[in-house]
């Protein structure tokens, strides 16, 4: 499995959104359970600011390589190590050798 080894820029944002069923009643009464055996996957919006031409080739055919489809392991800014896919990045050519990557990691859970 490839691992993604290039460093975001600050800020970076991660997002939770817990898997929850829910039942409500008639009368108000809720309740919640978690679903699924990873219930909290993280996603991270990341920015890859002031990047070399040669950075920037690099971080996207990465990207590209994998398609949004392949998993490749990475080490949140924060955290442990996981398996993550990117199924949308965004280039920002600012000037020459002067370049920006948007990207959204999402976390996976498979062997």
């Amino acid at each position: 499995m490839a691992t993604f080894t290039y460093t975001p820029s600050f800020e970076a944002t991660e997002a939770s959104k817990p898997r929850v069923r829910k039942f409500q009643g008639g009368d108000g009464y809720e309740q919640r359970v978690r679903f699924g055996l990873h219930t909290d996957p993280k996603e991270w919006s990341l920015v890859f600011s002031n990047r070399t031409d040669t950075e920037r080739d690099n971080i996207t055919a990465f990207l590209d390589a994998r398609g949004g489809v392949e998993s490749f392991d990475w080490t949140p800014p924060r955290g442990s190590a996981g398996k993550y896919v990117c199924e949308e990045w965004q280039v920002t050519l600012s000037s020459c050798n002067n370049n920006q990557i948007r990207a959204t990691f999402r976390e996976v859970f498979e062997p």
